[in-house]
């Protein structure tokens, strides 16, 4: 693969992501999430469960990778959906980026030595209340996956290049405690990519390819 699409990623990451994630009270940190297509007034109400999940790019020799895990069909939420590695932030966890490290580690053996933590995107608030902060990983390719099966059935790998083409992307429509909803859905193969995942996916190319004459964010480091 070439390097520079590597490149190309660390680039825009340091550019337009957030190397810290959005504190108590920033005026920055309105979340996204589906309500996004619903209209405002149905924004979950709080309190909100705090989440954070890995969007872990591996670089191939046909290019960048995305790692999306398939969830235990006995999981009591979300089971059977397809998800990036993640879940509820603990009051040990010093940084969002360190519980989805952490649950990367526990969900699917990748340790976080072989992860580049490379930015925040925006916090991505779900139907059912969780408040998830995904972290953007490019992750050693020699690295392997050891599948946790109380947790994850599978992973699979989409292509990048694949994900962040519009036109790959479609908004569905369904009926979720007699309210109709609306979600992103991503079809790849025979996986369906759709809510909170699809959604941070949507995000993601919102933020590493924001419209033109668009300012680089302000980075803490």
């Amino acid at each position: 693969m070439r390097l520079d699409a590597v490149a190309e990623l660390i680039d825009r990451a340091a550019r337009y992501l957030d190397a810290e994630p959005p504190g108590p009270g920033d005026p920055t940190a309105n979340p996204r999430g589906d309500h996004d297509l619903d209209g405002i007034d149905v924004v979950p109400p709080g309190p909100h469960r705090n989440a954070a999940v890995l969007v872990p790019v591996v670089p191939r020799p046909d290019g960048l990778g995305v790692v999306f895990t398939v969830r235990s069909a006995h999981l009591r939420d979300h089971s059977g959906q397809i998800a990036f590695p993640g879940g509820k932030i603990d009051p040990t966890d010093a940084t969002p980026a360190d519980a989805a490290l952490r649950e990367a580690r526990e969900e699917i053996g990748l340790e976080a030595g072989a992860i580049r933590t490379l930015g925040y995107l925006d916090p991505y608030l779900s139907a059912t209340g969780f408040l998830v902060m995904p972290v953007l990983g490019l992750v050693d390719p020699a690295a392997t996956l050891r599948l946790n099966p109380d947790e994850v059935a599978d992973t699979f790998e989409a292509p990048l290049s694949y994900l962040l083409d519009p036109g790959r992307r479609r908004i569905e429509t369904a009926t979720w405690q007699g309210r109709t909803r609306r979600y992103h859905v991503i079809a790849y193969g025979n996986h369906r990519i759709w809510g909170v995942t699809a959604g941070i996916v949507n995000n993601l190319h919102e933020r590493l390819y924001p419209p033109s004459g668009t300012s680089p964010r302000m980075r803490v480091s």
